[in-house]
């Protein structure tokens, strides 16, 4: 095992030190000296959540298959190791290696959530890389993003040299390739990054520039170097069957919050929620075949000793093999004594007859995700769940033998009224009056318990609802106080627990998901201030982002409550995801009069995915 970056007195002080020595099971070392190119890999939260995230475990196992290539992780120091490294004038490290991450050529950092963006900052400055791109200098790693948050990563652009837009497998080879062939003949890191902006979803944010009208829209956005293109296509793998996938992934030390297997089943998503960004930007869905998912569950579960597996995919019920692949994992897991997780299932009776085969019914919950609490608004946001779905499901699971069930809802939809807030504890109290007339007094194993739980809807870029305004911080907690005396009305309210979400977060969660470059300010300022760990409650410092955006000029209703008009030109609107603009304004103009879109296997909407000439677009 190498020397840890750390000593030993400093391990004892921190949390968890296991977060930071490395060596676990499965993790790649390699000979340094006998590397041309090293890439460390960051998640920018801590281990725990990093650790459980899938695409860095592809992406850790396609750069190392590659001798030439060494790649290494880097997650977030928690607040008590921060202050000790920041005291101790210690830069930043990779796991593998524990060498510094100033001294690699790569920084590469997965953009999952905004609320992480001053964590990215805090990333670059323990690392001492300079937080300005335009700061850096040939001794610095080139600084690349990846990520759903590329979709629009002007708020960050300042700060990263590359924004790598769509899925990793494609391109990072050619780039790697470019970056030697740059290096081996004596070019910049300006010639390098010139090259990568006209390779395909590659975007150099300092080779375009915004100019803004007098209102604060932006007047245009174009490139300032020649050759740059206008506009940045997504990269994306049409065979997901023959990429890459780690067949042994590494193995944390401690708990993580996704202690599994994962097999990703699919990419996209057939339905078209208008609120879902990822159902938008992943088009078309792409399926794995069943016969290597099979292989890879019996490789993974075996190269890692863990106790559970779980299916990847935003609706795994839409995957046309889930009967045989889950009937494969349940025979598999129950010889070899593995848990089977199965979420993203509609709750239907396939689901219901397996889930009660691979749970214990007695301590699971059943989760449904009406999104909203009235037919109409469910209309609107295109969720394709009626309500008559909702109630036979519900029966379906309590003839099954459950009694707790999990409902998810927005506040604050497009359109949304009174009458849809008052519509959830409606539906709740449905549901509980619906166990009671289904299950005899006395076969029930206890009362009915429904846990109700609402986020605040915020616009996304590349949804039909990105020109919709969000509600305002007291709109928000007005209705969530609705949706609380509403239950409260109910016969049926003791049987009901109400859980809603931080108005503060999702308002800066909206300013930063639709902003621009503006605020790369802002962001700079508040992290300087101390704020990292925003998406963390207890972290959280909504008082100094108040203050910051005051002392910078930004008005948070320009960003997040304002109506943006159809021909307004977007900070994303270079990207090029495949769903044309035409097709989000005719789901907008759908959605305001509550139709109803079929989803992709049903009938095709003309979103423009088909020009990728795959996956579900070409099934028939």
């Amino acid at each position: 095992m190498n020397n840890t970056a750390l000593k030993d007195e400093i391990l004892l002080q921190v949390e968890k030190p296991a977060r930071y020595i490395g060596n676990e099971i499965n993790a790649v070392m390699k000979d340094r000296d006998k590397v041309a190119v090293r890439f460390a890999m960051c998640f920018p939260d801590v281990y725990e959540i990093g650790m459980s995230h899938l695409g860095i475990q592809i992406l850790y196992d396609m750069f190392n298959r590659r001798e030439d290539v060494w790649c290494e992780r880097v997650y977030s120091p928690w607040m008590d190791l921060d202050k000790i490294m920041r005291q101790e004038n210690i830069p930043l490290f990779a796991l593998e290696s524990q060498d510094p991450v100033k001294d690699f050529d790569f920084l590469g950092i997965t953009i999952q959530y905004e609320m992480c963006y001053t964590n990215i900052l805090q990333i670059l400055d323990l690392s001492k890389i300079p937080l300005l791109s335009l700061d850096r200098t040939e001794e610095h790693p080139i600084v690349i993003g990846g990520g759903p948050c590329t979709y629009n990563p002007e708020p960050i652009a300042d700060f990263f040299d590359i924004f790598y837009i769509g899925e990793g497998e494609t391109a990072y080879y050619n780039l790697i390739d470019l970056y030697q062939s740059v290096k081996n003949t004596g070019g910049s890191r300006r010639d390098f990054l010139l090259e990568a902006a006209n390779m395909p979803g590659m975007y150099v944010p300092q080779f375009y520039k915004t100019e803004y009208h007098e209102n604060g829209t932006i007047k245009s956005f174009l490139p300032i170097a020649d050759g740059v293109p206008e506009t940045v296509r997504k990269e994306i793998v049409m065979n997901v069957t023959d990429t890459y996938y780690p067949e042994k992934p590494v193995v944390p030390f401690i708990k993580v919050t996704q202690d599994r297997v994962v097999l990703e089943i699919q990419r996209g998503c057939i339905r078209g929620c208008r609120f879902c960004q990822a159902g938008q930007i992943y088009r078309p869905v792409r399926e794995r075949d069943v016969e290597t998912l099979k292989e890879y569950a019996v490789k993974m579960l075996k190269n890692t000793g863990h106790e559970e597996i779980s299916l990847s995919s935003l609706s795994s019920s839409d995957y046309s093999s889930l009967q045989e692949l889950v009937n494969f994992l349940m025979e598999e897991c129950a010889r070899k004594k593995v848990n089977i997780s199965l979420p993203s299932l509609r709750i239907d009776a396939f689901s219901l007859d397996v889930m009660s085969k691979v749970q214990d019914v007695k301590k699971s919950s059943l989760t449904f995700a009406p999104e909203a609490g009235s037919q109409r608004l469910r209309d609107v946001i295109n969720k394709g769940l009626t309500e008559e779905v909702i109630l036979q499901g519900a029966h379906d699971a309590f003839i099954g033998g459950w009694n707790r069930v999990k409902l998810y809802f927005m506040l604050g939809l497009p359109t949304e009224t009174e009458e849809d807030i008052r519509g959830i504890a409606l539906l709740c109290n449905d549901i509980a009056k619906l166990y009671y007339e289904t299950i005899p007094k006395e076969e029930r194993k206890g009362k009915i318990q429904i846990v109700a739980s609402t986020s605040f809807f915020i616009p996304k870029p590349f949804t039909p609802f990105q020109w919709s305004p969000m509600n305002t911080k007291e709109e928000f907690i007005d209705k969530a106080y609705m949706t609380r005396s509403a239950i409260m009305e109910q016969l049926n309210q003791k049987s009901i627990k109400y859980n809603w979400h931080e108005a503060d977060v999702s308002m800066l969660e909206g300013l930063l998901a639709r902003g621009d470059r503006r605020l790369s300010e802002v962001l700079l300022k508040v992290y300087q201030k101390g704020c990292m760990f925003d998406a963390w409650g207890e972290m959280f410092k909504n008082d100094i982002w108040m203050e910051t955006l005051e002392e910078c000029g930004i008005d948070l209703s320009f960003y997040t409550t304002r109506q943006r008009t159809l021909d307004e030109i977007l900070p994303w609107d270079f990207i090029d995801c495949g769903v044309t603009k035409s097709f989000l304004i005719r789901e907008w103009e759908k959605a305001k009069n509550a139709i109803v879109s079929p989803n992709c296997r049903t009938q095709c909407q003309g979103c423009g995915a088909t020009v990728f000439e795959g996956g579900v677009c070409y099934e028939n």
